[in-house]
């Protein structure tokens, strides 16, 4: 939403916005690019002359400025039809999907075009080291998009992903996710259905062959299909992994590229992304030399500092898949380290007890693991809500340390008491987890 309101203004648009527990770095990002944000919502927030209010996905009825929206009688509009009327139109886009890696394999994506002279536009929930931005939209034949299957607005319930009129998709893997809004996998797999539907004839949908529920989604899809992933099954191959601390390599299609990222997860996203240039026309030098100057994505595995030998990284964890992989990631990465993780269950579907068993499963893989309080409890029904001290206990029955700390303080205290020179503490929240990470490098 904010990278998108950024590009609006540099296309000449007055733009303003609201949000609530406004944080960093998208907050400092918005500033920067002189948009002013208010802070809570309210409906003198919307300019008496507003052309357009654009409403956000986790805007519902009730909402002070989507009341007065609608009393007012005001032109509305979600964030994809802005993004489908405005930038999209009679252009190559490409869609990367799923429930995992979709950020960092669209930042890989728009980055290969952008180091290969092709200036695309791209829209990505993040913000690309390389790219200094999540939205930009030059005059340019290609755009990348991340692709959501999360629901469109409170006024269409389609998934996002639907709106970006694709010539070329990824789907990176599907899993259960979003357990507000979906109530099984089978929901889930039929939006990615509708997705593959509007491929054009001339598309093409690169899609996960070692995951039965994306070959399942595949199957009878009315556009060009390639398989991607390790298996000999696959299409495209991925062969000849080596993982090094400071890089990933592997062979895709007789070719070997490098990485600078560490884990099998990030081989799978880069593939994907090599896969993709290619079909836009990049040749394989030019995907290998790019992929090599790749600088990875605010959030993902960030190093935000080391104080007395004790590392600290912030990652983005939204899922027990994205903590089983994270984890599994920064233990190639740091293989004598002891790994403490520190986990915030803040997305609609960790808030909920539907993960209970495998987020204290992927948490165990961790030598400690700490899980903070769950943010806004009072959002999510009595009986569907996660049991943090459960978690903390189950963590421990399946060999892990485990650690239920209700407030920053208590967990700071807990890190700084038992944490060693050596160490790597992996912050994991989709959040801003009220500034944890400078504050333990403050106390460590």
């Amino acid at each position: 939403m904010g990278a998108v309101a950024a590009a609006m203004k540099r296309r000449g648009f007055i733009v303003t916005g609201s949000d609530t527990n406004v944080y960093p770095p998208m907050s400092d990002f918005l500033r920067g690019e002189g948009i002013a944000i208010a802070e809570g919502y309210h409906e003198k927030n919307i300019p008496e002359g507003a052309d357009v209010v654009v409403i956000g996905n986790a805007i519902s009825r009730g909402n002070p400025e989507a009341e007065a929206t609608l009393d007012r009688k005001l032109l509305y509009s979600s964030l994809p039809e802005v993004m489908k009327d405005h930038f999209l139109r009679g252009k190559r886009n490409f869609v990367i999907s799923g429930t995992h890696g979709k950020t960092t394999t669209s930042s890989m994506l728009a980055w290969l075009f952008t180091h290969a002279g092709r200036d695309p536009g791209f829209m990505i929930g993040g913000l690309p080291k390389n790219l200094g931005c999540g939205a930009r939209f030059p005059d340019s034949d290609f755009n990348v998009l991340e692709g959501d299957e999360y629901d469109t607005a409170f006024f269409d319930k389609r998934s996002k992903f639907l709106h970006y009129l694709p010539e070329c998709v990824v789907v990176n893997n599907i899993e259960f996710d979003h357990a507000d809004i979906y109530n099984n996998v089978e929901e889930i797999k039929l939006s990615f259905k509708r997705l593959l539907n509007i491929v054009p004839r001339n598309g093409m949908a690169f899609v996960n062959g070692d995951e039965q529920h994306c070959l399942d989604v595949s199957a009878n899809a009315p556009c060009p299909v390639t398989t991607v992933g390790f298996c000999e099954s696959n299409s495209l191959q991925i062969t000849g992994m080596k993982y090094e601390e400071s890089y990933s390599g592997f062979t895709l299609g007789g070719y070997d590229y490098a990485v600078p990222m560490t884990g099998e997860f990030n081989v799978r996203n880069a593939a994907m992304a090599v896969a993709a240039a290619d079909f836009g026309g990049l040749s394989l030098k030019e995907i290998s030399e790019g992929l090599l100057a790749f600088e990875g994505v605010a959030r993902r595995q960030e190093l935000k500092g080391e104080k007395n030998g004790i590392k600290v990284i912030d990652d983005f964890a939204h899922h027990p898949t994205a903590i089983r992989l994270a984890i599994q990631s920064i233990r190639q990465k740091y293989p004598a380290s002891r790994l403490w993780v520190v986990f915030e269950p803040r997305s609609n579907t960790t808030r909920r007890a539907v993960f209970q068993k495998q987020l204290a499963e992927a948490l165990a893989l961790a030598d400690f693991a700490v899980v903070a309080a769950i943010p806004d409890l009072h959002k999510i029904p009595e009986n569907d809500r996660l049991d943090p001290a459960r978690l903390s206990s189950d963590i421990a029955a399946g060999g892990g340390k485990g650690y239920y700390l209700a407030d920053n303080a208590a967990i700071i205290a807990q890190v700084k008491a038992g944490a060693k020179p050596g160490d790597v503490v992996a912050v994991l929240s989709n959040g801003g987890f009220g500034g944890i990470h400078k504050q333990l490098l403050e106390e460590l």
